[in-house]
Protein backbone atom coordinates (compact mmCIF):
# COMPACT_ATOMS: atom_id res chain seq x y z
CA UNK A 1 0.00 0.00 0.00
CA UNK A 2 1.74 3.28 -0.94
CA UNK A 3 0.40 6.50 0.97
CA UNK A 4 0.97 9.74 -0.45
CA UNK A 5 1.53 13.18 2.10
CA UNK A 6 1.31 16.27 0.62
CA UNK A 7 2.73 18.76 3.01
CA UNK A 8 3.34 22.91 2.62
CA UNK A 9 5.91 25.50 3.91
CA UNK A 10 3.99 27.93 6.10
CA UNK A 11 4.86 30.41 8.64
CA UNK A 12 5.68 28.65 12.14
CA UNK A 13 2.45 28.73 14.54
CA UNK A 14 4.56 30.07 17.55
CA UNK A 15 5.64 32.73 15.12
CA UNK A 16 3.37 36.38 15.19
CA UNK A 17 2.21 36.99 11.91
CA UNK A 18 2.86 40.45 10.64
CA UNK A 19 1.38 42.18 7.69
CA UNK A 20 3.71 43.65 5.13
CA UNK A 21 3.73 47.20 4.67
CA UNK A 22 2.42 47.44 1.19
CA UNK A 23 -0.28 45.14 2.08
CA UNK A 24 0.74 42.44 -0.56
CA UNK A 25 0.64 39.81 1.94
CA UNK A 26 2.11 38.14 5.40
CA UNK A 27 6.14 39.25 5.68
CA UNK A 28 8.12 35.85 5.49
CA UNK A 29 11.61 37.23 4.95
CA UNK A 30 13.55 36.15 8.71
CA UNK A 31 10.91 34.53 9.53
CA UNK A 32 10.80 31.12 10.94
CA UNK A 33 8.72 28.76 9.01
CA UNK A 34 7.99 25.02 9.31
CA UNK A 35 5.55 22.23 8.45
CA UNK A 36 1.67 23.51 8.73
CA UNK A 37 0.62 21.79 11.85
CA UNK A 38 -1.86 19.59 10.43
CA UNK A 39 0.49 17.85 7.59
CA UNK A 40 2.95 16.73 10.17
CA UNK A 41 0.03 14.66 11.80
CA UNK A 42 -0.88 13.16 8.66
CA UNK A 43 2.74 12.24 8.01
CA UNK A 44 2.72 10.57 11.62
CA UNK A 45 -0.28 8.56 10.79
CA UNK A 46 1.20 7.63 7.31
CA UNK A 47 4.54 6.64 8.98
CA UNK A 48 2.87 4.71 11.67
CA UNK A 49 0.48 2.79 9.00
CA UNK A 50 3.90 1.59 8.12
CA UNK A 51 5.45 0.60 11.18
CA UNK A 52 2.29 -1.59 11.43
CA UNK A 53 2.91 -3.35 8.12
CA UNK A 54 -0.25 -2.12 6.70
CA UNK A 55 1.68 0.82 4.43
CA UNK A 56 4.77 -0.81 2.05
CA UNK A 57 5.64 3.96 1.27
CA UNK A 58 5.54 6.76 2.30
CA UNK A 59 6.38 9.84 -0.47
CA UNK A 60 5.86 13.15 0.73
CA UNK A 61 4.72 15.94 -1.69
CA UNK A 62 5.27 19.75 -1.91
CA UNK A 63 4.39 22.72 -4.44
CA UNK A 64 6.70 25.37 -3.91
CA UNK A 65 9.89 27.60 -4.39
CA UNK A 66 13.46 25.15 -2.92
CA UNK A 67 13.19 26.59 0.13
CA UNK A 68 10.55 23.67 1.10
CA UNK A 69 13.18 21.30 0.91
CA UNK A 70 13.55 22.27 4.42
CA UNK A 71 10.09 20.78 4.79
CA UNK A 72 9.99 17.67 3.07
CA UNK A 73 13.58 16.44 5.05
CA UNK A 74 11.50 16.78 8.37
CA UNK A 75 8.87 14.64 6.83
CA UNK A 76 12.20 12.09 5.92
CA UNK A 77 12.83 12.29 9.44
CA UNK A 78 10.07 11.60 10.73
CA UNK A 79 10.12 8.43 8.53
CA UNK A 80 8.89 9.32 4.90
CA UNK A 81 10.84 7.16 2.22
CA UNK A 82 10.40 9.28 -0.42
CA UNK A 83 10.54 13.11 -1.03
CA UNK A 84 8.94 14.81 -4.09
CA UNK A 85 9.40 18.86 -4.66
CA UNK A 86 7.00 20.21 -7.30
CA UNK A 87 8.36 23.53 -8.19
CA UNK A 88 5.56 25.99 -8.63
CA UNK A 89 5.16 30.02 -7.85
CA UNK A 90 4.36 31.16 -4.04
CA UNK A 91 1.05 31.37 -3.44
CA UNK A 92 -0.89 28.64 -5.49
CA UNK A 93 -4.63 28.40 -5.03
CA UNK A 94 -6.25 25.54 -3.38
CA UNK A 95 -7.77 24.54 -6.84
CA UNK A 96 -4.02 24.89 -8.76
CA UNK A 97 -2.96 22.81 -5.70
CA UNK A 98 -5.30 20.08 -6.43
CA UNK A 99 -4.76 19.69 -9.98
CA UNK A 100 -0.93 19.62 -9.35
CA UNK A 101 -1.66 16.79 -6.39
CA UNK A 102 -3.68 15.37 -9.32
CA UNK A 103 -0.77 15.03 -11.82
CA UNK A 104 1.19 13.41 -8.70
CA UNK A 105 -1.12 11.17 -8.39
CA UNK A 106 -1.72 9.92 -11.79
CA UNK A 107 2.43 9.73 -11.99
CA UNK A 108 2.83 7.78 -8.44
CA UNK A 109 -0.85 5.62 -8.37
CA UNK A 110 -1.10 6.09 -4.25
CA UNK A 111 -3.86 3.87 -2.85
CA UNK A 112 -4.05 6.95 -0.12
CA UNK A 113 -3.70 10.17 -0.08
CA UNK A 114 -3.32 11.60 3.91
CA UNK A 115 -3.20 15.48 4.30
CA UNK A 116 -4.01 18.15 6.52
CA UNK A 117 -7.53 19.58 6.76
CA UNK A 118 -5.93 22.94 6.07
CA UNK A 119 -3.23 25.04 5.92
CA UNK A 120 -2.88 27.75 8.93
CA UNK A 121 -1.65 30.45 6.65
CA UNK A 122 -5.19 30.94 4.47
CA UNK A 123 -7.19 28.35 6.04
CA UNK A 124 -8.57 27.47 2.83
CA UNK A 125 -10.00 23.89 3.85
CA UNK A 126 -10.81 23.09 0.10
CA UNK A 127 -7.49 21.21 -1.42
CA UNK A 128 -8.20 17.77 -0.14
CA UNK A 129 -11.81 18.24 -1.43
CA UNK A 130 -11.48 19.13 -4.65
CA UNK A 131 -8.67 16.52 -5.21
CA UNK A 132 -10.92 13.86 -4.09
CA UNK A 133 -13.71 15.64 -6.46
CA UNK A 134 -10.53 15.32 -9.70
CA UNK A 135 -10.00 11.90 -8.96
CA UNK A 136 -13.22 10.49 -8.58
CA UNK A 137 -12.25 8.98 -4.65
CA UNK A 138 -14.24 8.32 -1.73
CA UNK A 139 -12.84 11.32 1.03
CA UNK A 140 -13.23 11.51 4.35
CA UNK A 141 -12.62 15.03 5.91
CA UNK A 142 -11.53 16.06 9.35
CA UNK A 143 -10.89 12.41 11.08
CA UNK A 144 -9.92 11.79 14.32
CA UNK A 145 -9.39 8.18 13.73
CA UNK A 146 -8.55 6.04 10.94
CA UNK A 147 -8.10 2.27 10.38
CA UNK A 148 -7.38 0.83 7.33
CA UNK A 149 -8.52 -3.00 6.00
CA UNK A 150 -8.26 -5.16 3.39
CA UNK A 151 -9.46 -2.40 0.42
CA UNK A 152 -11.18 -0.26 2.59
CA UNK A 153 -10.34 2.08 5.28
CA UNK A 154 -12.81 3.17 8.39
CA UNK A 155 -12.67 6.79 10.15
CA UNK A 156 -13.94 8.78 12.23
CA UNK A 157 -15.01 12.37 11.96
CA UNK A 158 -16.49 15.36 14.23
CA UNK A 159 -19.49 16.38 13.63
CA UNK A 160 -22.36 18.37 15.44
CA UNK A 161 -23.54 16.02 16.88
CA UNK A 162 -20.90 14.33 17.47
CA UNK A 163 -19.04 11.38 16.54
CA UNK A 164 -19.42 10.09 12.99
CA UNK A 165 -18.26 6.81 11.48
CA UNK A 166 -17.74 6.05 7.82
CA UNK A 167 -16.02 3.14 5.44
CA UNK A 168 -14.23 4.58 2.41
CA UNK A 169 -13.25 2.35 -0.84
CA UNK A 170 -9.72 2.46 -1.48
CA UNK A 171 -7.96 4.50 -3.04
CA UNK A 172 -9.57 7.41 -0.89
CA UNK A 173 -8.48 10.90 0.20
CA UNK A 174 -8.85 11.66 3.91
CA UNK A 175 -7.48 14.97 5.59
CA UNK A 176 -6.92 14.86 9.22
CA UNK A 177 -7.99 16.63 12.58
CA UNK A 178 -5.78 17.29 15.76
CA UNK A 179 -7.29 15.15 17.05
CA UNK A 180 -5.80 12.22 15.10
CA UNK A 181 -2.13 11.94 17.02
CA UNK A 182 0.57 13.62 18.28
CA UNK A 183 3.65 14.02 15.86
CA UNK A 184 7.06 12.29 16.59
CA UNK A 185 9.97 14.66 17.25
CA UNK A 186 12.62 13.43 14.56
CA UNK A 187 15.35 12.02 16.40
CA UNK A 188 18.97 13.81 15.65
CA UNK A 189 20.39 10.60 13.62
CA UNK A 190 17.38 10.89 11.35
CA UNK A 191 17.71 14.22 10.83
CA UNK A 192 21.15 13.70 9.52
CA UNK A 193 20.06 11.01 7.39
CA UNK A 194 17.32 12.85 5.84
CA UNK A 195 19.98 15.47 5.24
CA UNK A 196 21.46 13.22 2.32
CA UNK A 197 18.57 11.31 1.04
CA UNK A 198 17.31 12.79 -2.38
CA UNK A 199 14.85 14.45 -3.21
CA UNK A 200 12.63 14.19 -6.27
CA UNK A 201 12.30 17.56 -8.27
CA UNK A 202 10.10 18.29 -10.99
CA UNK A 203 7.92 21.55 -12.20
CA UNK A 204 4.16 22.19 -12.80
CA UNK A 205 4.57 22.46 -16.32
CA UNK A 206 6.79 19.05 -16.65
CA UNK A 207 3.09 17.60 -15.10
CA UNK A 208 1.07 19.84 -17.59
CA UNK A 209 -0.40 21.42 -14.91
CA UNK A 210 -2.06 24.39 -15.73
CA UNK A 211 -1.74 26.74 -12.06
CA UNK A 212 -4.03 29.79 -12.95
CA UNK A 213 -7.48 29.93 -11.49
CA UNK A 214 -8.80 33.65 -11.75
CA UNK A 215 -8.15 34.72 -8.07
CA UNK A 216 -6.04 37.53 -7.43
CA UNK A 217 -5.20 38.39 -4.13
CA UNK A 218 -5.53 41.88 -3.91
CA UNK A 219 -4.65 43.14 -0.05
CA UNK A 220 -3.86 42.24 3.32
CA UNK A 221 -4.42 43.86 6.08
CA UNK A 222 -4.85 43.03 9.65
CA UNK A 223 -7.61 42.63 11.64
CA UNK A 224 -8.75 45.56 13.71
CA UNK A 225 -7.57 46.11 17.22
CA UNK A 226 -10.07 45.59 20.13
CA UNK A 227 -11.07 48.35 22.14
CA UNK A 228 -10.99 47.69 25.85
CA UNK A 229 -13.86 46.76 28.00
CA UNK A 230 -16.39 49.30 30.29
CA UNK A 231 -17.89 48.29 33.05
CA UNK A 232 -21.37 49.34 33.88
CA UNK A 233 -23.15 49.94 37.32
CA UNK A 234 -26.69 48.68 36.51
CA UNK A 235 -28.14 46.03 33.88
CA UNK A 236 -30.58 48.90 32.54
CA UNK A 237 -27.27 50.62 31.60
CA UNK A 238 -26.07 47.30 30.38
CA UNK A 239 -29.01 46.65 28.06
CA UNK A 240 -29.02 50.88 27.30
CA UNK A 241 -25.35 50.13 25.99
CA UNK A 242 -25.97 46.89 23.75
CA UNK A 243 -29.23 48.77 22.14
CA UNK A 244 -27.99 51.53 21.42
CA UNK A 245 -24.13 51.51 21.25
CA UNK A 246 -23.20 48.04 20.60
CA UNK A 247 -26.62 47.73 18.49
CA UNK A 248 -26.87 44.10 18.93
CA UNK A 249 -30.10 43.56 20.65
Amino acid sequence: MKILVPVKRVVDAYVKVRVRSDGSGVETNNIKMSMNPFDEIAVEEAVRLKEAGTASEVIAVTIGGSQAQEQLRTALAMGADRAMLVEADEGLQPLAVAKTLNAVCDQESPDMVIMGKQAIDDDANQTGQMLAALRGWAQGTFISALEVGEGEATITREIDGGLEKLKLPLPAIVTVDLRLNEPRYPKLPNIMKAKKKPIEQTTTADLGVETSTGLTQVRVEEPPARKGGVKVDSVAELVDKLKNEAKVI
